[in-house]
């Protein structure tokens, strides 16, 4: 009984982490890009994809809202509105790009995880459970495994983990220790 757990736990350990880390960094970066999306405006760039439409705007310039939703709710102290404005916005740009092409991913994943852990401070703190802690569980496993072989960091050498061998479920008969004499 017990082995065929310990069979399903070696196949599902067997998973390479590199297409665990991609599909995390893919979500990852939708996520936080999207939400960056919002915040600018600019030319529209885009085509149409098997049926879906595929699109971003290409940043120009913040939107007033973005200005108006810093001043109003994202009031941080010690920290000018417009500052947040901007910062936030190119932030929610640049870093999911990185973290997609799987560059700097450790540091983009830990500068978003600030993020995110001050918009539950001092923002939204009543989106733990229905956001945050989503987000935080996603940011940490690539902040701290990295972007995996299938990245840019793995190509430049960045992603230098050894793989751990496979665990052995058969118990190996083991030698009695050499007495020395």
């Amino acid at each position: 009984m017990f082995s065929i757990f310990g069979r399903m736990s070696a196949l599902l350990g067997s998973i390479p982490y590199s297409l665990v880390a991609l599909y995390l960094r893919v979500v990852v970066a939708w996520t936080f890009f999207s939400l960056g999306q919002e915040k600018v405006d600019g030319a529209k760039i885009g085509t149409d994809l098997l049926g879906y439409e595929i699109s971003f705007k290409l940043p120009s310039s913040l939107l007033e809202t973005t200005f108006l939703l810093a001043a109003n709710d994202y009031k941080l102290p010690l920290i000018p509105s417009p500052w947040v404005a901007y910062v936030v916005s190119y932030a929610e740009h640049l870093l999911p790009v990185l973290i997609l092409l799987g560059l700097a991913t450790r540091l983009s994943s830990f500068v978003l995880l600030v993020m995110v852990l001050v918009a539950q401070v001092f923002i939204f703190p009543n989106l733990w459970w229905s956001l945050h802690a989503y987000w935080i569980g996603l940011l940490l496993v690539l902040m701290t495994r990295g972007a995996g072989h299938i990245s840019l960091d793995g190509f430049f050498g960045l992603f230098r983990r050894k793989p751990k061998p496979l665990p052995r479920f058969a118990p190996e008969a083991q030698q009695p220790a050499a007495v020395l004499g």
